[in-house]
């Protein structure tokens, strides 16, 4: 089971003292995440008002300082639209990245995702395909670079756990009957946050966790950081595997 550490996420910095616009500060914590258990690192780069950006620079100060904070470690980005609406000027900002992370995830519910995905596909990074609904699905299952992902992220939203498992079984289902040999990354965010983590345990699945789904340890405590977050993860994985063993 692959864990991924999602560090920030589009949280406003006055929601944690380690959600920052200082790439240096949030490197430490992603290091502290992986000497905690995670596998690989998911941020979103920020420009200088704390505002996700997908602009060179930006993109390139944040991968370098994450990437000398974790050697080894696969280092992920956003390319959601809150960043930049435009889905051309997006392919156009991943044209003009001059230093490219290991993969990206691009949003299938959002206008432009195929060409999104086909810009970061042709410059050799790994594309996260982010499905959230049934649109989101079905745009996917269209898509002509569908099985060239190197993984489907199940994205759920922040939504009552007794609501959860159905709306994620539903749509792990479609994925696998599209694409069975394609690794699914389930998460939640906020309330479905470690249901659903629970659940990628359960089914055998690729999680993550961090600052960007969700500020609370499994039993409501705030998490001091993504580190106590991925040491929650990693301990509630053993007990889960060991009551099932």
């Amino acid at each position: 089971m692959l864990l991924q550490a999602c560090i920030n996420g589009a949280r406003d910095a006055s929601q944690h003292p380690w959600l920052s616009a200082d790439e240096a500060l949030s490197a430490d914590d992603a290091a502290r995440a992986v000497a905690a258990g995670a596998q690989e690192i998911h941020v979103h780069p920020k420009d200088a008002a704390g505002r996700d950006s997908l602009a060179a620079t930006d993109v390139a100060r944040w991968v370098r300082a994450i990437r000398a904070a974790c050697p080894g470690v696969p280092v992920g980005v956003t390319t959601g639209a809150w960043a930049e609406p435009d889905s051309e000027r997006r392919t156009a900002a991943i044209a003009g990245w001059t230093v490219l992370p290991d993969y990206a995830s691009v949003n299938w519910h959002e206008a432009g995702a195929d060409e999104v995905a086909a810009a970061l596909i042709d410059r050799g990074v790994g594309v996260e395909a982010g499905i959230w609904d049934g649109p989101g699905l079905e745009a996917w299952r269209r898509s002509p670079v569908r099985a060239d992902c190197l993984r489907v992220l199940v994205e759920l939203p922040d939504e009552a756990v007794e609501t959860m498992r159905g709306h994620a079984e539903g749509l792990i289902a479609h994925i696998a009957r599209e694409e069975p040999m394609l690794p699914i990354l389930l998460h939640g965010e906020d309330r479905s946050a470690w249901a659903a983590f629970d659940l990628a345990v359960e089914r055998g699945l690729d999680s993550r966790v961090g600052l960007e789904d969700t500020l609370t340890l499994p039993d409501g405590r705030p998490a001091s950081g993504n580190a106590s977050l991925v040491r929650a993860a990693v301990a509630r994985r053993k007990a889960l595997e060991d009551a099932r063993s």
